[in-house]
């Protein structure tokens, strides 16, 4: 493929995401003529439109829509191979993208990333905060090399591999009725006023599973994204809740009971694309990752 071609792939591929000939001509750095004539020498070459005009604006025709994946494959193609060549002649440098639960962030990632760096301190990495259905949909679009997430993922195409579980325990305020106790059936907290985490938060669908097989539906009062932020709305007095065990929480306004007669558990697993091709540092840093929790606990 000559540069000219190659180009003009780049053209296309732009022009059909902006879908405005002048915008895409200035994001691309050349002149609206340029990019009108190199589009034109395209249809020419392939004998069908590839958009449809109304003025300097676009859209896509149906030859341009099938044209158009085949191009988004072969530019994908290209940077891979790119990405390879320079993995080869970098091996312990590059960026890792990577993204994990909320409540991940306060300390699991960053002590990893910090242990890592102490072997690969070249190492960048670009990290991504999300719910769970987030993290698996950046995984499909290749925005991330590894995400950490809950549970197994059923979509085929992924793998994820187990690190830890986690004990969940029933979080109340110092004051509430139940503080002096160490352990309790789940069930005598259904008609508490609940701390809840955020819908789309792998939490949020462990706990509403939970409480359901006790047999109630939880009456959230407050929601939140993170571990600590629901801890502090039970230490303020707002409710009762069910949390994993966190290094670093203020529990001096709160008191943690085991559950007793059901399983409270969730497990953290790191999920990649299987088959998709994996740099040599990300290949590492994914198994250092497994590593550490076959020989400790971070």
């Amino acid at each position: 493929m000559s540069v000219m071609e190659w180009q003009q792939l780049e053209y296309f591929q732009r022009l059909a995401q902006v879908q405005h000939f002048t915008r895409a001509a200035e994001s691309l750095y050349i002149s609206q003529p340029a990019l009108s004539r190199s589009i034109a020498r395209l249809e020419k070459d392939l004998g069908v439109p590839l958009f449809e005009r109304n003025g300097r604006s676009v859209q896509l025709s149906r030859y341009g829509k099938i044209f158009l994946t085949r191009v988004n494959e072969a530019l994908l193609l290209i940077e891979e191979g790119k990405q390879e060549i320079n993995d080869i002649i970098h091996p312990d440098q590059g960026q890792i993208a990577l993204s994990f639960l909320h409540t991940l962030g306060s300390h699991l990632v960053p002590e990893l990333i910090g242990e890592y760096r102490k072997s690969y301190p070249d190492v960048q990495f670009q990290l991504f905060q999300s719910t769970a259905d987030i993290l698996i949909e950046q995984l499909m679009t290749w925005e991330i090399d590894l995400c950490l997430t809950s549970e197994p993922i059923q979509t085929d195409g992924f793998k994820w591999e187990k690190l830890f579980s986690e004990q969940l325990y029933v979080i109340v305020p110092k004051a509430h009725r139940l503080a002096k106790r160490e352990s309790i059936k789940l069930e005598e907290i259904g008609e508490e006023p609940f701390i809840g985490f955020k819908e789309g938060i792998g939490l949020r669908t462990i706990t509403d599973r939970l409480c359901q097989k006790a047999g109630f539906k939880p009456n959230v009062m407050f929601e939140g994204q993170e571990v600590s932020t629901v801890n502090g709305l039970v230490s303020a007095g707002l409710g009762v809740s069910l949390i994993p065990d966190r290094k670093g929480l203020d529990e001096t306004e709160v008191s943690k009971l085991e559950v007793v007669n059901h399983e409270c558990t969730r497990s953290i697993g790191v999920a990649w694309v299987e088959g998709r091709y994996m740099s040599p540092i990300v290949q590492k840093f994914k198994s250092f990752v497994i590593e550490q929790f076959k020989s400790t606990s971070i």
